[in-house]
């Protein structure tokens, strides 16, 4: 949520509300320690100055979001696949009649009527045009005008407020107050951080104590992004033309369906559905799906995905490299001929100026979580209209908030070290997955290819919480998959010199499956069982300055298939590519077929798999050989049953159909 447009127009005439009663006790909700840089504090506001404050409600029931979801997602459960509505889920979180009556209340000692409070559609915000004066007294503080240096941008804010004690419990935040969020105009490029805005950053600290840097989230899709696939070199002549005789040194998509045992040309169901998430400028060239295609998948040639453009998404052409098309190239040839003739739906977010984050992308296909908990981050996430530039590519349109609809499963390839972001704005984001996930969608995240260490083999310094060069210092999970509510896909590999039929190992080839546990979110319901058997049976040596040793918190991966050897069709030419990033659109795609049975008898779609899969672990392969070395360590290896490299193992799409189309 953004609150530049507030505006101090004014000099009308109001009354003075009478204090409230002294037995109300004030007690400070909010306080900003120190600006933000290169912001100034003006002149004090005039007191009959008007300004539209806005309270953000404390939702309800979401100490119990956990229940809702199981209730709906464990196998055992009588309300299996009754997936709920957006508007169910909105009504069930919006906050409580006691909430919004206290607030009304506490308004009107203070002599704001009914007739100027609204609550919005959303039911989690009040609002209600007062003047300062009003709000002074309400909010025990004093507003201020700010003025920002580089631009004549200005912003009205205070240093901290207060609330009554009882009424506190029912208050998230209120704004505008100490919240700086706003959308600046300039400057029109972007520009390096100066050394005072490093310095900020440097206290601002997530997960083990790493420091935060502005834009991380919306880096992802950027051609240094450590989530990328691994370019391998160019295809030998020859060595893809016996497809299934050469798997171990060349995946191509009957390798997959020839390890995983599902049919080429699954029936479609009209209902069912399949989604990619790409970020700007990553994007993928139509004349390399159609050379795939030929080679692949002949009927194919000029099919294309569903095209869903996201805050200015677009298929960029200026910049063509295995660093601009190969991720999706990758997600796009694989996903599209793996669940023929199922349609695949392309989400491409952010423009090619700013980029975006998966936010933007949460904000597109649920307009509530554009203000969920205060909105997005302006320091991490998109904002739009493109404030930096002009031009083709550059994105002037309104930020996205609703109005794309939310396929059946979803694969991004992307991820982010869990270490780059605050705990709150994970907790945030990880909410938002478990409401999809009421609403029968199904998200997979790949788990990195780094194995114990994070993008680009970085490890954590356990005494300054600082980035190492990878020879040593603790793990470093990924984020979206530590949180519970998705389902994180590592990798495995076919052995050197061994056949489709035999077993796999975890990947070691050029990439390591990215696997551990986290620091930030706790062990989930669903998966205690696994991973008490697992500490119980398979203990690692290493101690906490390694990973965190509590034995409490969420394992990852949850499942894995092959991610190594993949042949793809890339600015003209065939080459070899390794990642997790090929991993978790295959794992999606088997989903996805799933989902088109179960739809075809009647069934819902199978929504939120964790609590089913941690159920039926005999629906895999296990993979029992391989680890995932980083951080100048061995890392984890993989073991019988669940382990911290390939999760449950790889699909056997025959065990999956069955356990899923026995399910109500």
């Amino acid at each position: 949520m953004h609150f530049s447009l507030i505006t101090v127009c004014g000099l009308l005439t109001a009354a003075i509300a009478a204090p409230a009663p002294n037995s109300k006790r004030h007690v400070v909700h909010e306080r900003r320690d120190r600006l933000p840089t290169h912001w100034n504090k003006n002149a004090k506001l005039h007191g009959d100055s008007f300004m539209p404050l806005r309270i953000a409600l404390t939702q309800s029931n979401l100490d119990r979001a956990d229940e809702f979801l199981m209730d709906v997602s464990h196998p055992a459960s009588p309300n299996y696949g009754k997936h709920w509505s957006a508007k169910q889920i909105a009504e069930t979180f919006a906050p409580s009649e006691e909430t919004v009556t206290s607030i009304t209340n506490w308004l009107a000692d203070y002599g704001i009527t009914s007739d100027r409070v609204k609550q919005s559609q959303s039911l989690n915000w009040i609002h209600v045009n007062m003047t300062v004066s009003e709000a002074e007294q309400l909010l025990k503080t004093k507003y201020y005008e700010y003025k920002y240096s580089f631009s004549d941008e200005t912003h009205v804010a205070c240093d901290e407020y207060s609330v009554p004690k009882d009424i506190q419990g029912h208050v998230d935040f209120i704004t505008p107050t100490v919240h700086f969020d706003v959308k600046l105009k300039n400057p029109k490029k972007k520009r390096d951080l100066d050394a005072n805005e490093i310095e900020i950053a440097k206290r601002q600290t997530a997960a083990a104590g790493h420091d935060v840097q502005p834009g991380t989230a919306k880096a992802v899709g950027n051609p240094n992004d450590g989530s990328l696939p691994k370019a391998g070199g160019k295809v030998p002549f020859g060595t893809i033309l016996n497809q299934l005789e050469n798997c171990d040194i060349s995946i191509v998509p009957n390798c997959l369906r020839a390890l995983y045992l599902f049919p080429p040309d699954f029936p479609a169901n009209p209902k069912n559905s399949y989604g990619i998430v790409e970020y700007t400028p990553q994007a993928y060239l139509p004349s390399d799906l159609d050379m795939f295609f030929r080679n692949f998948s002949p009927s194919q040639v000029g099919d294309r995905p569903i095209f869903d453009s996201i805050d200015g998404g677009f298929l960029q052409t200026d910049m063509e490299s295995f660093n601009y098309n190969g991720e999706s190239d990758l997600d796009l040839e694989y996903a599209m001929s793996l669940v023929y003739p199922q349609k695949v739906t392309l989400y491409q977010v952010g423009d090619e100026l700013e980029g975006a984050s998966f936010n933007n992308f949460l904000d597109a296909i649920d307009g509530n979580y554009c203000t969920y908990e205060g909105g997005d981050d302006p320091n991490q996430d998109a904002v739009y209209p493109d404030p930096y530039g002009s031009g083709p590519g550059v994105y002037k349109g309104p930020e996205n908030c609703g109005g794309f609809a939310a396929t059946k499963v979803i694969s991004t390839s992307y991820g982010y070290n869990e270490a780059d972001l605050t705990p709150f704005y994970e907790n945030r984001q990880c909410s938002e997955y478990m409401k999809l996930g009421l609403q029968g969608i199904t998200f997979l995240y790949s788990s990195g290819d780094y194995g114990v260490a994070g993008n680009g083999g970085q490890c954590i310094d356990p005494t300054t919480g600082n980035y190492t060069d990878g020879s040593y210092g603790m793990f470093n999970p990924s984020f979206p998959g530590t949180c519970p509510y998705v389902t994180s896909v590592g990798a495995t590999q076919v052995k050197p010199g061994a056949s489709v039929t035999q077993p796999e190992e975890a990947a070691e080839s050029v990439i390591y499956s990215g696997g551990g546990f986290s620091n930030v979110f706790s062990l989930p319901s669903y998966q205690k069982s696994a991973v008490s058997t697992y500490f119980a049976q398979h203990k690692p040596s290493y101690g906490p300055d390694r990973y965190n040793t509590s034995q409490q918190s969420r394992g990852i991966p949850d499942v894995s298939a092959n991610g190594v050897n993949y042949v793809i069709a890339i600015d003209g030419n065939f080459s070899y590519v390794y990642g997790t990033s090929a991993s978790s659109p295959t794992f999606g795609s088997v989903l996805t077929l799933v989902n088109a049975a179960r739809l075809d008898v009647g069934k819902k779609s199978i929504g939120f798999i964790n609590p089913v899969i941690y159920q039926n672990p005999g629906m895999f392969n296990d993979i029992t050989s391989g680890g995932n070395q980083g951080c100048g360590t061995p890392g984890f290896t993989a073991v019988s049953g669940w382990d911290p490299v390939t999760g449950l193992g790889t699909p056997n799409f025959p065990k999956m159909l069955k356990v899923w189309l026995g399910l109500p």
